[in-house]
C-alpha cells in the first residue's frame, strides 16, 4: 500500500492547482469546470467518487441516495465553500475525508440554494514532502480517505445536493489532535469519535487536522513518525491536543507511568517551541458501571498523571474523564448503551454476531462528547474559544441531548474487511 500512496504522490505532486477551483452543476459558468452526471473521479480530474452519481439538472447535482465529490488537491489547508440545495427540498449533511462532520442538517427549501463554507485539513504519509520518509500506517489505513492525495466531501441527507463548490488554498491557525480510536475519524459506521465531530463546531478560520490513530500510546505516537508528521506542519499560532491512556495501561502497549508523564512533558515543550499552544485532554471514562450506577475509574492513575503534568507545565487541561462520568452516569446503564456501539446481530451487513462495545462510541456518543470538548474550550482562557460557531451553545453534561431525538444520516463506507465488527481497533 505504501509503494501504491507513494506513486499517487508523484503522479499528484507536479500537476495539482494551487489556487481556487469552482465546480458547477451543468453548464459551466465562467472560470469553473462543469459537472455531469458521467463526471467521475480519476487521479487526473475531479469528479463523483466511491462509485456514487447524482442526478445532475437545473443547475443542481442532487440524490435520493448520499454521494461523493473528490479532486486531488496539494497537503494543506482549504476554505471550501458549497453551495447547497436541491430541486426537491432538502437537508444535507455535509462531511470531508473519513467523516469528518463539516455542515450538519442544513436545509433547502425545493429548488432554493444556500452558502455555506467551512475549512478543511489534507495531509499525505509523507513527511516534509520527502518519498523516503513516510507516517507508519497501520494496515488499516489502507485506502483511508485520510491519507490519500485528495480531498473527498460526502453529501448526505434527505435528498442532499449543490449547485456549486469552490475549494480555496488557505493558510491559517491549525487545531492538531493527538490521540488513539476514541479521537480518530473512525472509517466505517457505527463507529464514531469525537475528534470527527468536533469541526462542525466551529467557524471558519480555524481547521482541525485529527492524526488520532487507533491502537495508539503516547510511545507509539512517536515510534510510528506520527508527531514527527504532526511536528513537520506545526506552527506558530496552531494547537495541539493530546489524549492518550486508553492503551498506554495495557500490558501489550504498556507504557509506564514515569513515561508517559516524560512524553507529555516532551512534546509540550515542542509544542510550544514551535510556538503553538499544548491542550492536554483527559481520557473520558468506559462504560463501566458498578451495582449502584455509578461509573468505575479503569484507569490506573493515567487521568491524574496527566493532571499533574497540566499543572507543573501550566497547561490548559480539558477533563474529559470527569464529564464523561457525569454524563455516563446521568444517561444511566441502558440508556447509555445507546451512546456505544451495542448493537444486536444483522444490524449491518456481515455482521452475523452482536456488538457489545463499552469502550467505543456510536455518533450520538461522539456527538456529546464533541459537545463536552466545546463545553471545557469556553471554560479555557484559550483563544480558541473565539472560533466556535454561534450554534455551540452551553452544554450540560448532566443534562446531555435526548437520544430519541439526535439523528445523522449513515456514510456508505462498507467496512473493509466485510465484518463491520472487525472495523476498528482500541
Amino acid at each position: 500500500m505504501k509503494s501504491k500512496i507513494v506513486a499517487l504522490l508523484l503522479v499528484c505532486s507536479g500537476s495539482l492547482a494551487l489556487s481556487a477551483q469552482t465546480f458547477t452543476c451543468g453548464a459551466a459558468k465562467s472560470g469553473a469546470s462543469a459537472l455531469q452526471a458521467d463526471s467521475l473521479y480519476t487521479e487526473k480530474t475531479a469528479g463523483f467518487d466511491l462509485k456514487s452519481t447524482p442526478e445532475v439538472a437545473g443547475g443542481f447535482c442532487s440524490s435520493a441516495k448520499p454521494f461523493f465529490f473528490s479532486v486531488n488537491v496539494p497537503e494543506g489547508n482549504y476554505r471550501v465553500t458549497v453551495d447547497l440545495g436541491s430541486a426537491a427540498a432538502s437537508v444535507t449533511t455535509v462531511r470531508a475525508e473519513s467523516r469528518r462532520l463539516m455542515l450538519e442538517k442544513i436545509a433547502t427549501t425545493a429548488g432554493k440554494s444556500t452558502q455555506r463554507s467551512f475549512d478543511v485539513n489534507v495531509r499525505y504519509v509523507r513527511i516534509n514532502g520527502d518519498a523516503a520518509n513516510l507516517v507508519h500506517l497501520k494496515p488499516r489505513e489502507d485506502e483511508s480517505l485520510d491519507w490519500d492525495t485528495k480531498l473527498t466531501l460526502e453529501f448526505n441527507g434527505e435528498h442532499p445536493g449543490f449547485r456549486s463548490i469552490t475549494i480555496t488554498p488557505i493558510d491559517e491557525p491549525t487545531v492538531y489532535l493527538a490521540g488513539d480510536s476514541t479521537v480518530v475519524d473512525q472509517r466505517t459506521e457505527p463507529w464514531t469519535a469525537w475528534g470527527q465531530i468536533l469541526p462542525r463546531f466551529f467557524r471558519t478560520g480555524i481547521v482541525v487536522s485529527n492524526q488520532a490513530e487507533s491502537g495508539e500510546t503516547m510511545r507509539s505516537f512517536e515510534n510510528e513518525k506520527r508527531f514527527e508528521k504532526v511536528f513537520s506542519t506545526l506552527k506558530k499560532g496552531d494547537y495541539l491536543f493530546f489524549q492518550f491512556a486508553h492503551n498506554d495501561q495495557k500490558p501489550e502497549n504498556h507504557v509506564p507511568l514515569d513515561l508517559y508523564r516524560k512524553l507529555l512533558s516532551t512534546y509540550i515543550d515542542k509544542a510550544r517551541a514551535a510556538g503553538a499552544t499544548p491542550v492536554l485532554v483527559t481520557s473520558m471514562m468506559r462504560r463501566a458501571f458498578d451495582d449502584n450506577g455509578t461509573i468505575k475509574d479503569t484507569f490506573a492513575g493515567y487521568p491524574q498523571a496527566m493532571q499533574d503534568v497540566a499543572k507543573e507545565k501550566q497547561v490548559t487541561l480539558i477533563d474529559l474523564n470527569a464529564m464523561s462520568k457525569t454524563m455516563w452516569e446521568a444517561m444511566g446503564v441502558e440508556t447509555s448503551m445507546k451512546a456505544f456501539v451495542h448493537y444486536p446481530a444483522n444490524s449491518f451487513p456481515n455482521q452475523t454476531q452482536p456488538i457489545a462495545d463499552n469502550t467505543h462510541f456510536n455518533a450520538y456518543g461522539a456527538y456529546e462528547l464533541a459537545r463536552c470538548m466545546v463545553l471545557g474550550i469556553q471554560q479555557s482562557n484559550l483563544a480558541l474559544k473565539k472560533m466556535l460557531v454561534p450554534d455551540a451553545g452551553k452544554f450540560d453534561p448532566a443534562h446531555p441531548d435526548p437520544q430519541p431525538t439526535f439523528s445523522l444520516p449513515f456514510t456508505p463506507i462498507p467496512a473493509r474487511e466485510g465484518d463491520v465488527t472487525k472495523a476498528r481497533q482500541i
